[in-house]
C-alpha cells in the first residue's frame, strides 16, 4: 500500500471509529493466524491485549473503509481467519464459550452467551441466568456454567434456578486443591468441577485502552470502555485437539 493510499485509508478509518458509539471485535480463529502463534504470550491478559492490537491494525489495513457507510456500531472481523462449522461436523466438535463481563447487565447476555463468574450473591446471579436460560430454551446455547462460586453460592443458584448449572470452574491460583464441600455437592448433583487460570480482571481498563490505542495506530481516535469479552473454543471431540479458538470483544465509546 503506498503512502497516499494508506493516508485516505487512516483518514476513513478514524471517522468510522470517531462516529461509531459502539464497537465489537472479532479475532478469527487464532489457530489459523501464523502472525499470532509466533508468539507464546504468557497469560490470558496478553494474549487477549495481543489479540485486540493485531486484528484492529488488520482490519485498518485491509478492509475496504467508507464513510458512506457511517454507522453507531463498527463491526471489525477477520474474515479469512475464521473457520464455518458445516452441520456434517457439528456432532464431531465441542464448542465451548466464556464471557467476562466488565459491566454487568442484561444488555450483555443478550449481546453475547455466558455467565459472571465473579458474582457475590444470588439476587446479582438471577437476571443474568434468566437470561441464560432462555437462550438454552432458544436452543442457542446447549448447557450454562459458572466460574468461581463457593459451594454456598453454587447450592442457592441451583436450588433457584430452573435450567441447573453444568458446571462450576475453580480457579487454580485461589485453590490447589478442591474444598470437600464443593466437592461433596458437585459430585451429588451431578455437576462437572472444571479449573481454570484466568485472572478475576482479564484486561484492565488500561491495558485494553492501549491495545485499542496502538491497534489504530495513533489515529487519536477517542477512548473505549470495555463492556465483555467471550473467549471461544471449538475442540474435535475424537482427538481432543482444538481445531478454533478465539475472542469477542464489544466495546462502547466513552462519554464525553
Amino acid at each position: 500500500m503506498d503512502s497516499q493510499n494508506t493516508t485516505n485509508t487512516n483518514t476513513e478509518a478514524k471517522m468510522l471509529l470517531s462516529h461509531a458509539k459502539t464497537f465489537r471485535l472479532h479475532t478469527g480463529n487464532l489457530v489459523n493466524r501464523s502472525r499470532l502463534k509466533k508468539k507464546c504470550p504468557g497469560s490470558p491478559s496478553e494474549e487477549l491485549r495481543d489479540c485486540i492490537q493485531a486484528s484492529l491494525s488488520e482490519w485498518i489495513s485491509t478492509t475496504k473503509l467508507s464513510s458512506k457507510d457511517l454507522t453507531d456500531t463498527l463491526e471489525f472481523s477477520i474474515p479469512e481467519a475464521t473457520d464455518a462449522i458445516t452441520p456434517e461436523e457439528r456432532e464431531e466438535l465441542k464448542v465451548s464459550v466464556k464471557l467476562f463481563l466488565h459491566e454487568s447487565g442484561q444488555s450483555s447476555i443478550k449481546d453475547a452467551v455466558e455467565m459472571d463468574g465473579d458474582s457475590q450473591s444470588l439476587a446479582h446471579l438471577q437476571p443474568a441466568w434468566e437470561e441464560l436460560e432462555a437462550l438454552v430454551r432458544s436452543k442457542q446455547i446447549a448447557a450454562i456454567g459458572t466460574s468461581d462460586l463457593d459451594k454456598d453460592l453454587l447450592e442457592q443458584l441451583y436450588k433457584w434456578a430452573q435450567i441447573k448449572p453444568s458446571s462450576n470452574q475453580v480457579n487454580l491460583a485461589s485453590c490447589c486443591v478442591m474444598p470437600p464441600d464443593l466437592t461433596a455437592f458437585a459430585k451429588e448433583f451431578d455437576i462437572q468441577l472444571l479449573t481454570h487460570n484466568d485472572p478475576k480482571e482479564l484486561i484492565s481498563a488500561d491495558t485494553f485502552q492501549e491495545a485499542v490505542r496502538a491497534g489504530a495506530q495513533d489515529l487519536n481516535i477517542g477512548d473505549w470502555r470495555l463492556e465483555w469479552v467471550l473467549r471461544y473454543n471449538v475442540i474435535v471431540k475424537s482427538r481432543g485437539i482444538i481445531k478454533s479458538k478465539g475472542y469477542l470483544v464489544s466495546a462502547k465509546k466513552t462519554s464525553t
